[in-house]
């Protein structure tokens, strides 16, 4: 999870690189980082959002309208109904999840949410002056699951043979008008000669719902190419270079920097940036100043069966799941996640008829070297021709996880029960809570430690890596 109005850090310096906040979590996107917009609010801009927020909402300050944005309208948690906005987080846990500001907007229901947004996004256009700076954050729903199109876009696809693919390829198209009709609005209020459009993706694609990678290996939530690499594309009559690719390394954390320079603002070692402005590579086709994507170590994922501190040369565990680029060089440890080449689905809809076109061998392995520029499709491991580089990886990887803060990744909490909240997601916490909750937090990590000195030392080295509790594990891995 790396939405771009937040992301100048890497995960492993905010508590967040375990996995995604869930919705009954007390956990948010850390309140003591300096968020995107509240920079751009500080250089003077107008800041919105619209879409998508998934950064945590347990207390009020962890809220959009908190973290920089003037306005809101969207969802809080990660994975609603397009209509009518219910998100179930579990059987019976459900619960309404539209919001305007601080509010619930319960009498927006039954709207699709790509137009919604895309109609919010021009009232907000039609509504500025063009002579105040303003920075528009659209996060728009699609193309995540639950796979829902309007009737009509679905029928421009009814020959596709596959029906997740066919909604997906409806849900896109919906998409790329709602981008077309907020340039227009871009256009018509007179922002557009003065603006810069950014589309990224923030993930691969996930192949159980439509998506496709192909050639790239991997799906969403791995760490293969298919996983980590993202599209996107940045227009703007600003740019001094037009109509061209560029291949420059370039990580989410660098749109912080680069927006902040873009917007007249300033940024400085105290902000602890991980990213890079990589304005002059995008407009200009320079080199990039990035050289290397710490794409993400997870201290709690550590049961690679064939990883140990032996196979990482007394550097690193390879049983704990991690990547690294360096230069052309990327190296995985641990459990990469799901490792197939799988085809688009543009076959009828067979349950495993595609799936099987090319099945990749059983996993025996925690340790693979690609050589990226030359084999993106990471079809050849280099792992064992290059030792050298992987000791190399492996030391950069040791470097960062000595910089890492504990992970955050606290049980959920019944409170956040829609039902306790009029049926809808929302903050449950209060302040009084927080503290209760950090204090019986530092309570169990005392006990936990306490038991287990008293433990023999077998028992110490054999669940050393299953029992510690986070904030050891991210200190002694």
């Amino acid at each position: 999870m790396s939405p771009a109005l937040n992301l100048h850090r890497y995960q492993i310096h905010t508590g967040l690189q375990h996995s995604i906040i869930r919705p009954r979590q007390p956990n948010c996107l850390p309140l003591d980082q300096v968020t995107l917009p509240q920079k751009l609010q500080e250089a003077g801009y107008s800041t919105h959002m619209v879409g998508k927020w998934h950064l945590g909402f347990y207390r009020k300050e962890c809220l959009p309208t908190r973290r920089g944005f003037d306005t809101f309208l969207g969802s809080l948690t990660g994975n609603v109904d397009y209509y009518t906005y219910d998100n179930c987080d579990g059987p019976g846990v459900c619960g309404f999840d539209l919001h305007e500001g601080e509010n619930v907007a319960w009498g927006l229901s039954g709207q699709y949410s790509t137009m919604l947004y895309a109609q919010r996004a021009s009232h907000i256009l039609a509504n500025h002056s063009p002579q105040r700076p303003l920075f528009l954050y659209v996060a728009f729903q699609a193309v995540h699951t639950p796979l829902q199109s309007p009737r009509e876009y679905l029928y421009r696809y009814r020959t596709m043979g596959n029906v997740a693919r066919r909604k997906y390829a409806a849900m896109v198209t919906c998409m790329d008008e709602a981008v077309r009709n907020i340039t227009w609005a871009l256009k018509r209020y007179g922002f557009y000669n003065n603006s810069v459009i950014i589309f990224s993706s923030d993930n691969g694609g996930q192949t159980f719902s439509g998506g496709s990678n192909w050639p790239l290996r991997g799906r969403k939530g791995t760490y293969w190419e298919g996983g980590v690499r993202g599209l996107g594309f940045v227009h703007s009559p600003l740019l001094k270079r037009k109509r061209r690719t560029s291949r420059a390394l370039m990580h989410i954390t660098d749109w912080y920097p680069t927006l902040v320079g873009l917007a007249g603002g300033t940024t400085s070692a105290a902000d602890g940036l991980d990213g890079y402005d990589v304005w002059p590579a995008i407009s200009e086709g320079r080199a990039s100043p990035r050289t290397e994507i710490l794409h993400n170590i997870d201290p709690l994922y550590n049961h690679a069966q064939h990883g140990s501190l032996e196979g990482g040369f007394g550097i690193w565990n390879t049983a704990v799941q991690a990547a690294i680029r360096v230069g052309e060089w990327k190296l995985l440890t641990g459990d990469p996640g799901y490792g197939d080449w799988i085809p688009p689905q543009t076959l009828a809809t067979f349950p495993g008829s595609w799936w099987n076109l090319e099945r990749m061998a059983s996993v025996r392995q925690a340790v693979w070297l690609f050589n990226i520029s030359a084999d993106p499709y990471e079809r050849e491991d280099l792992a064992g021709q290059r030792p050298d580089v992987v000791r190399t990886l492996l030391a950069r990887l040791a470097a960062y996880n000595r910089t890492a803060i504990p992970v955050r990744y606290p049980a959920e909490n019944p409170r956040a029960h829609p039902e306790f909240n009029g049926g809808a997601w929302g903050p449950w916490a209060s302040d009084e809570e927080e503290e209760e909750e950090e204090e019986e937090e530092e309570r169990a990590r005392s006990f936990s430690w306490g038991r287990r000195k008293k433990k023999c030392k077998i028992c110490k080295l054999r669940s050393f890596f299953r029992k510690l509790n986070t904030r050891l594990m991210s200190q002694r891995i």
